[in-house]
């Protein structure tokens, strides 16, 4: 008899980069992970054992955030003066320009609607006209290049 085998299911293949790509966060995560224990660790060692260059080293550490909040400060200070200016370019040269834009798409709307009343509409009107004399004298007269003796 013959046994009977389970349905094999269908996984796609896993490509190789994706496990290298996994491989890499899992031991960027550990290193991290153990390089902030050793900090910590560290730390700890030297605030027991090295009393007087902790506090040196905690002194030196306020004095440099203080030093980086002052350029935080400045940098601020120059996004705050660049945000000024770019409204005012938009205020001042961009909006006019967009006006001067619209006021010209208004005067070309104009001129088409003149056109188009004044000159395009009798045009079309006394073509239509001169065509329909024409087929009138044709039909009345017949067409005049086969009456013409040869």
């Amino acid at each position: 008899m013959d046994s009977i085998q389970p349905p094999v299911e269908y996984s796609p293949p896993v490509e190789q980069s994706e496990y290298i790509r996994r491989s890499y966060v899992i031991i960027g995560v550990i290193i991290a992970v153990a390089l902030a224990l050793l900090f910590t660790v560290g730390v700890l060692w030297l605030a027991r054992t090295q009393g007087a260059t902790m506090e040196a080293l905690r002194d030196i550490m306020i004095i440099v955030l203080a030093l980086e909040s002052c350029v935080f400060g400045i940098v601020l200070m120059l996004m705050l003066i660049m945000i000024i200016r770019l409204v005012n370019m938009l205020e001042f040269e961009i909006k006019p320009i967009l006006e001067k834009t619209n006021e010209t798409l208004g005067t070309v709307r104009g001129t088409t609607t003149f056109v188009s009343d004044h000159v395009v509409t009798p045009v079309a009107r006394a073509t239509s006209y001169v065509s329909g004399l024409r087929s009138g004298v044709r039909t009345l007269f017949g067409n005049p290049r086969r009456n013409l003796p040869d």
